[in-house]
């Protein structure tokens, strides 16, 4: 099947030759693993480019990693949103984890294709990562007071990106609740301020700075 990525474009005008080329190349990737184990759900497989990878680059859209920055991709599942922010900055360096092992198959085939280089795949739990880094990226994992308490001491105190150091999240729907079971104080961010589409509807980018 081929897969429609223009929209990525269309949003990105910037994207370099390659760029364009792998996220095409992740997308038919996507759909070649969903035939076999359910990366994303059987409806999204015709939508991959702007219901996940798109979607995906919503935290670009509310801040531009600095070079050098690092991430970790909590719950990576077949990659989202750890990939396409990868491909989108070449010059930050990613950390993708599950704990289930048939999706991080799939992520490190999508970087070996890919030849992407500053982005790698581990199956482990984010609990079990010895390392601390400028960013957490997740999408809707589980509930925020949960996954704080899963990430909050792999943030390192002092950052250099525009946004202070912490938690970028894409997550919809009433948060407040959530919200009320952290100490920090969020931001939110709607998609749809980005991308205009009703796939975005009550969807958002939530950026909680740690406090420890």
């Amino acid at each position: 099947m081929t897969i429609d990525t223009s929209i990525i474009s269309q949003h990105f005008p910037e994207l370099s030759e390659l760029q364009r080329e792998r996220f095409q190349q992740f997308a038919e990737a996507i759909v070649e693993w969903n035939a076999k184990i359910n990366v994303i759900s059987r409806h999204d497989v015709e939508n991959v480019a702007k219901r996940h990878i798109l979607h995906s680059l919503a935290i670009a859209k509310t801040m531009r990693f600095e070079p050098d920055s690092t991430v970790i991709d909590v719950g990576t599942g077949g990659g989202f949103p750890g990939v396409p922010l990868a491909i989108l900055f070449p010059e930050v360096r990613f950390l993708l984890v599950d704990s289930i092992g048939k999706k991080i198959k799939v992520v490190q085939d999508c970087l070996e294709r890919l030849e992407l280089e500053n982005a790698v795949a581990a199956q482990c739990r984010v609990e079990e990562v010895d390392r601390q880094v400028d960013f957490i990226v997740a999408r809707a994992v589980t509930q925020l007071p949960k996954f704080m308490g899963w990430i909050r001491k792999k943030v390192k105190r002092n950052g250099f990106n525009p946004l202070p150091n912490g938690v970028l999240y894409l997550k919809g729907g009433d948060l407040s609740e959530e919200f009320s079971g952290i100490p920090e104080t969020p931001s939110v961010h709607p998609i749809r301020d980005y991308f205009d589409y009703e796939e975005f509807d009550q969807k958002y980018v939530i950026h909680v700075p740690v406090k420890r």
